[in-house]
């Protein structure tokens, strides 16, 4: 059994446990009010677009689910989109990603670094073994966040 795969067995109960948040939105958008648009389309060529599988449909508009990967950024969604709700014009970076501290092993003192791991900008520096900060060269990507055993990357403010 892997390590991930442990921690992860360990706390099935708390990731039942999901909190509600606002859907976070592709990040190829201008304005909000544009996925109304969504509503009407039939095929939801971006979620068949994304080759992490990240989108899923969420009161008749895309949003992206961080449990399995993450973002890459690669434009397919939005050049998939045929109402030109996502446009490659409008690509963004997503909001910065936080650490709950209470939630999180490192901070516990319990050695685990799989968010350093899967960052792909290197954006979570720890303080020697413990302590992990998100640093501002978080993209919002969001691949820690699947990968976290005990959920303590949470979306942070855009």
């Amino acid at each position: 059994m892997k390590r991930r795969e442990f921690f992860t067995s360990l706390l099935k109960p708390v990731k039942q446990r999901k909190e509600e948040q606002p859907p976070l939105f592709p990040p190829y958008f201008n304005d909000i009010k544009d996925f109304e648009k969504c509503r009407e389309c039939e095929s939801k060529a971006c979620v068949a677009a994304c080759e992490e599988q990240i989108i899923v449909i969420v009161d008749a508009k895309p949003s992206l689910d961080f449990s399995k990967s993450g973002c890459t950024f690669c434009d397919a969604c939005a050049i998939a989109c045929e109402d030109g709700v996502l446009t490659v014009e409008n690509k963004q970076t997503l909001p910065k990603l936080m650490i709950d501290m209470l939630g999180c092993l490192a901070w516990q003192k319990t050695i685990c670094n799989m968010c350093k791991d899967v960052c792909l900008e290197n954006a979570i520096e720890f303080s020697g073994l413990f302590n992990p900060q998100i640093n501002d060269r978080c993209t919002g990507c969001g691949f820690c966040v699947g990968v976290c055993p005990t959920q303590a990357i949470k979306g942070g403010e855009g």
